[in-house]
């Protein structure tokens, strides 16, 4: 490597270092052997446990699991990709622990897009810094909301390789594109990736505009065209989870209707709209992207001893008032949303600069960042914005089906953050006319500044700063309906003048260096330092050394209580209803148990119609019961009449972690056959007669299975059916009868994978009871297997190796010409000397 050549490198490799540092001095806990495990993180533990305990004992994949929701596939659970070549690369990114290792690639994907607009590395370095530590991105490493963080890491250099494919390195950004599109489609957060193909439709629309205006369209179509394989042979690497998760996403909640209309909670095509709204930022919460506490902060935040709150305490007398605040965080957030982690704050001077780059970044650049900041702020609004939300549920593809349109913010901070230092780009720059900077300057910092002014003067034009959550305080604790509002206040008007201070600061750092008193490496410091300085300690309050606990084994985390154990000594098939949790809202019995419950945003569209309609209405029977049962003879009737908890084959109810789980012996069993079958006209029927018959001895199916099933049965006093053998892909039954019988099997209906063989020979079943899976069979005695071989996975798995292969070759091939050429310029160099 020549002199040069390594000089080029030095900033590169100082940024890599400079990352790793920030990111351990941020994380100093990690240095001492704790962990950080967030909701989210606990959650998937849960819920992937007997996957990951199968994979790692036997050969073969294990693509379904029984622990949640009466089952559903590993897909969004635990999936293993063997052949996706990112799966090296993830390696070796890796090696760093949890949350260093996202604060690095936050860094590090930033720096990368930067360099793709052609920022000076040192400047860049000052960039990342900005985009990382903004609030919302160490919010949700705090939550455990990993694959999201991974995914909004890889968005920036993603859409920096995208630019550089549109000006005047159109291979390597394709190459480029693959590679980082790959990476983030692997990271496995539709909804963010979703985001990023709307910055980047938005800067597509842009460049071909101006692509017209200048005659350049032959280029723009060139660069497209390369993009599209770029984009082919990343979808192809990660073909298996995208065609499973594609496959699996038409039968979840965010699917097609099943044409049930009965009931109002999830009846309409992809997510009700209550529920894709339920998270929406306020009109006005948009003011925590300037100042952090405009809303309040946090849903529950711990107040000190000098706050209203702690001054009242004190005054009735209270002992070790800080240390009882500490411990009992209390409900500051005010804002429209049901509760929140944090706000969304961007920084100070993040904001200022950006009002700076409306005025002096190159139109070609504004004209996209613009329009696309504008849309995805205005669609976080959400039900405070509902003609557009309404608009885009309605005609955009695919938009029903995610929640949580705050989210669209991630969109807006990027673009806000580009634009911001774009603009300081602009101020560096050498051919700048450095006077001509002085007015728009000015102009920024008066519209931001002045903003926080006003609030930090007048707080009360924020609002009344009431909470809903308020309402809860009663009797001794009454007094926080009057310190609480004047707590937020307070905390507004303090976060008002920090931003304030902030903002002058960084116009002042600038005016000094457009009148030439500071040398340029001098500010790039200098305002590295003060960004850092700004949104650390902002993002601190959300994410910090607290939430680190000592390292313990994954065994610690949770420990089998008195009934778990009891339940663990019957090695026979069965599920469980656990009523000491939120019973769907919570994976923690899936460490365990075969759980009627769970927690997963994907669960089947009909599991959660039958929450809805059935299975809900029968927990609060059985609960109601329970609580007013003296011996369970009161009970047994009750339990007796539960047709749709009992073929689900639920066994047993935990009432009491520390006492003996109730024993249910009316549970369907894992497949039993009934006398009778009722043909329901659409979902609305199935639904109702599910919740009429004894499914012991009845079932229903939907009319369009009709044909597949006998019109009348002989009983038989000896047929039996027995489950005899049970693995996530497996399931083998020992049948026998003297005469035609129909089996109802436990087991959920999913037919894009779920095969029923007899003999070796593939045999039809069909779907019984809205949800399991049914089958008729000949008289005799043989086995019945159900295997899951789901194409999606087989074929797509040859897909990602053919992709993995053409994009390691093209970048070797890449390579080796790129050394050629470099290779004869230094033979050309050496010829002329």
């Amino acid at each position: 490597m020549n002199k040069t050549a390594l000089t080029k490198l030095v900033p590169h490799i100082a940024a890599i270092l400079l990352f790793i540092c920030i990111s351990y001095m941020y994380f100093t806990p990690v240095l001492e052997g704790k962990q950080l495990i967030g909701h989210d993180t606990e959650s998937w533990i849960y819920m992937a446990k007997s996957t990951i305990d199968y994979n790692a004992s036997h050969n073969d994949v294990a693509l379904w699991s029984n622990t949640m929701f009466g089952g559903m596939p590993t897909y969004q659970i635990s999936l293993k990709q063997p052949y996706n070549v990112m799966n090296y690369v993830e390696k070796i990114l890796t090696i760093f622990p949890g949350p260093v290792f996202f604060v690095i690639l936050y860094l590090i994907g930033f720096y990368i897009l930067l360099l793709s607009f052609r920022v000076n590395p040192w400047l860049s370095i000052v960039g990342a810094i900005a985009f990382t530590f903004a609030s919302y991105n160490f919010v949700i490493i705090a939550a455990g909301h990993n694959s999201k963080a991974i995914t909004i890491a890889y968005m920036a250099p993603l859409i920096g390789s995208v630019f550089l494919a549109f000006r005047d390195k159109k291979l390597l950004g394709s190459i480029l594109t693959a590679f980082f599109l790959s990476l983030a489609i692997r990271a496995n957060h539709v909804q963010i990736l979703y985001y990023t193909l709307i910055v980047l439709l938005i800067f597509a629309v842009a460049e071909l505009i101006f692509s017209v205006k200048e005659k350049e369209l032959k280029g723009f179509f060139k660069s497209v065209g390369m993009l599209i394989i770029a984009a082919a042979i990343a979808l192809g690497i990660n073909a298996m989870t995208l065609w499973t998760t594609y496959e699996y996403g038409q039968y979840t909640m965010r699917g097609e209707s099943n044409g049930l209309t009965v009931d109002t909670q999830n009846s309409q095509q992809g997510l009700n709209k209550d529920y894709i709204t339920q998270w929406s930022y306020g009109i006005d919460e948009t003011m925590t992207l300037l100042i952090p506490n405009f809303k309040g902060g946090a849903s529950a935040v711990a107040l000190d001893a000098t706050s209203e709150t702690g001054k009242k305490l004190s005054g009735f007398g209270v002992p070790n008032v800080e240390k009882m605040l500490k411990e009992m965080p209390l409900p500051l957030y005010w804002g429209d949303q049901p509760g929140t982690s944090g706000p969304v704050y961007i920084g100070a001077i993040i904001c200022f600069l950006f009002v700076l780059g409306l005025f002096i970044v190159e139109k070609r650049i504004k004209w996209w960042l613009l329009p696309m900041i504008a849309l995805t702020l205005m669609l976080s609004w959400g039900k405070n914005f509902m003609w557009l939300t309404d608009l885009f549920i309605n005609y955009v593809p695919m938009y029903n089906k995610f929640r949580t349109v705050s989210m669209t913010l991630v969109a807006t901070c990027f673009g806000m953050t580009l634009l911001a230092i774009l603009a300081l780009k602009e101020v560096f720059n050498e051919s700048t006319d450095k006077q001509k900077l002085i007015r728009p300057l000015l102009i920024s910092a008066a519209i931001t500044g002045g903003i926080a002014l006003i609030f930090a003067l007048i707080p009360s034009l924020a609002g009344s700063f009431v909470s809903p959550a308020d309402a809860q305080f009663k009797g001794d604790y009454s007094f926080l309906k009057e310190t609480l509002p004047l707590d937020r206040e307070s905390m507004l008007r303090s976060d008002a003048f920090r931003s304030l201070a902030f903002i002058i600061g960084s116009v002042g750092l600038l005016f000094l260096y457009i009148k030439g008193m500071l040398k340029k490496n001098v500010a790039y410091v200098l305002l590295g330092i003060l960004i850092i300085f700004d949104l650390a300690p902002v993002s601190k309050r959300y994410l910090s050394n607290d939430n680190f606990q000592k390292k313990r084994k994954i065994e610690t985390l949770i420990l089998p209580s008195t009934a778990d154990k009891i339940i663990l000594q019957d090695k026979s098939n069965y599920r469980v209803l656990d009523a000491t949790t939120d019973v769907f809202q919570d994976a923690k019995p899936s460490y365990f148990h075969n759980n009627i419950g769970g927690y997963h945003a994907a669960k089947l569209r009909r599991y959660q119609e039958l929450i809805n309609m059935q299975i809900t209405a029968e927990m609060g029977q059985l609960f109601g019961a329970f609580g007013h049962a003296k011996s369970f003879d009161q009970i047994a009737p009750t339990l007796d009449s539960l047709g749709v908890l009992n073929m689900l084959n639920m066994k047993y109810l935990i009432y009491n972690k520390e006492a003996a789980p109730l024993v249910n012996p009316y549970a369907n069993g894992n497949a039993w056959f009934v006398k009778n079958i009722r043909i329901a006209a659409d979902a609305n029927e199935e639904m109702k007669l599910v919740g009429e018959i004894n499914t012991k001895s009845e079932m229903v199916v939907d009319k369009s299975f009709a044909s597949q099933l006998p019109t009348s049965l002989t009983a038989d006093s000896s047929a039996h059916i027995s489950l005899t053998k049970s693995e996530p892909n497996h399931l083998t039954y020992n049948f026998s009868s003297k005469t035609d019988q129909v089996a109802v099997f436990s087991e959920v209906y999913y037919d894009k994978g779920w095969n029923a063989y007899i003999n070796g020979q593939k045999v039809p079943y069909v779907r019984a009871n809205y949800l399991l899976r049914a089958m008729a069979l000949k008289a005799g005695s043989y086995e019945i297997e159900f295997k899951f071989e789901p194409k999606a996975y087989s074929v797509g798995n040859i897909l990602s190796l053919i992709s993995s292969i053409i994009l390691v070759l093209s970048i070797l091939i890449y390579l080796f010409f790129q050394w050629k050429k470099s290779k004869n310029q230094i033979a050309k160099s050496e010829i002329k000397k």
